[in-house]
């Protein structure tokens, strides 16, 4: 097989161009604290849930039932999540969230029980 060097120098320039202009926004920093809506969808089932976060400490309230949790950002787009108060062993389980996009006062996340490698996905929504 022989290569055309012009030719596929040039193409390679085309792909990266295009390739660096579509970066998705991610202005992480904005969505540290704040009082939240949060949806996820888990087997055709919509969940919605409300929360208010500061840097450390997230209280959230889910069909009534309010839970307060320990954040801890391992980077600007990453944290970890810990209830306080568990109830039971899947309560004590931590929680990895990693947020992927932003855009306006949204958010799309994944999120996944720290060392599983089963992710699920949702949004959240800035409402203050």
């Amino acid at each position: 097989m022989k290569f055309n060097i012009p030719t596929l120098i040039f193409s390679l320039l085309v792909l990266t161009t295009f390739a660096s202009c579509y970066q998705q926004e991610r202005n992480c920093t904005d969505f540290k604290t704040g009082k939240f809506i949060s949806e996820t969808e888990i087997e055709g089932k919509k969940y919605t849930s409300t929360f208010e976060r500061n840097d450390s400490i997230q209280v959230e309230t889910y069909e009534g039932k309010i839970d307060t949790f320990k954040v801890r950002w391992t980077n600007d787009c990453e944290y970890v999540i810990q209830n306080i108060n568990p109830k039971n062993r899947e309560e004590k389980k931590a929680v990895q969230m990693k947020i992927l996009t932003t855009k306006d006062n949204t958010y799309t996340f994944e999120y996944s029980f720290v060392g599983d490698s089963k992710k699920q996905r949702g949004t959240v929504t800035k409402t203050n």
